[in-house]
């Protein structure tokens, strides 16, 4: 009975052992595809070692290169959020003229009320306030 549970445990140990190099290995793979400045021959090396010697080859290109892949993967993370911040910017901005331009066909049809639609002018004016220099 007792020798049943050290082999579960054991089988719980390596599996996690294993998913962790798997993590690190695509982790590694990503960081070497990402880096610009590492000459193809050198990616294709570092491929080559990681296929023959995994675990020797991951662990000295965590230690000699994990602090570039820090900042490299911090790199990409801003520069992806710029671009989202940007696309965001791009699809809601509107301006004041076009938010009046709205209220003022749903007046017309009758949805919105005289005093929503000032307020909703009030608005549109009232927030373009702090925008302008």
């Amino acid at each position: 009975m007792s020798n049943s549970f050290w082999n579960i445990v054991w089988i719980f140990f390596w599996s996690f052992a294993f998913i962790a190099y798997l993590m690190a290995l695509f982790a590694i793979i990503g960081d070497l595809f990402r880096d610009q400045k590492l000459n193809g021959w050198w990616k294709a090396l570092w491929i080559i070692f990681l296929i023959f010697m995994p675990f020797l080859t991951a662990l000295v290109y965590l230690i000699a290169r994990g602090r570039g892949m820090a900042e490299r993967q911090a790199a990409a993370v801003g520069e992806a959020r710029a671009a989202a911040d940007d696309h965001i910017r791009s699809v809601t901005a509107t301006s004041p003229a076009e938010d009046i331009a709205k209220a003022k066909q749903l007046l017309d049809s009758g949805i919105i009320s005289q005093g929503e639609f000032d307020a909703l002018k009030a608005k549109a004016l009232g927030s373009n306030l702090y925008a302008q220099p």
